[in-house]
């Protein structure tokens, strides 16, 4: 299986599409996981990637460790697949300005809620319910969009171009905010946006 990066320079189209459910049945999955793992192990900036920024078109999120605590620091930490992921519910609301590894300079104030509960199978193809909140709430609602065609740009409420080490220092002035954990979410309208 060949592994590359897609941006949405050279690949806009292929990251718009919805991603299929993986068939447990077609052991290609297996695979896919193991590319997705080696990918992001190799890369300490990546807090989580869907399958289809890879070129892996299935309904498949790698997960880092999302908490706020571990933007200081450094190296790899422990992560876990998530296969066929679906929000079953979700409430409060976060601001945050978001960059995207398939969206180059690009980065976006998106609205995500504070808390979500998802349903999902393990590689052992076990299902699980959990529940995320906070700053990882929003890593995986990112990463969710991606798996039905939506960048975090088409979400936001304003788009910058800035490269990483300024972005880094713009978050700093601009962090995280939680503007409710429990009012219902309100879910934005979807622009899809061209900006090149």
């Amino acid at each position: 299986m060949k592994i590359e990066k897609k941006t949405i320079e050279n690949d806009l189209k292929f990251l718009r599409q919805i991603s299929k459910p993986v068939d447990f049945y077609d052991e290609t999955w297996k695979e896919a996981i193991k590319e997705l793992d080696l990918y992001c192990k190799q890369d300490p900036e990546i807090y989580a990637m869907a399958s289809v920024q890879l070129g892996i078109p299935l309904r498949l999120v790698y997960l880092k460790r999302t908490d706020l605590a571990r933007l200081e620091e450094e190296g790899y930490n422990e992560a876990k697949v998530l296969i066929n992921p679906v929000i079953i519910k979700q409430e409060g609301c976060t601001r945050y300005w978001e960059a995207c590894a398939s969206c180059l300079d690009y980065m976006g104030l998106v609205e995500r809620p504070y808390q979500i509960e998802i349903e999902y199978y393990d590689p052992n193809k076990q299902k699980h319910k959990e529940v995320f909140s906070g700053f990882s709430a929003t890593v995986l609602s990112h990463e969710l969009d991606h798996l039905d065609g939506i960048l975090h740009m088409d979400r936001a409420i304003e788009v910058l171009k800035m490269p990483q080490e300024e972005r880094k220092k713009f978050r700093k002035m601009h962090p995280y905010e939680i503007l409710s954990k429990t009012r219902t979410y309100p879910t934005p309208k979807i622009n899809k946006k061209v900006l090149f």
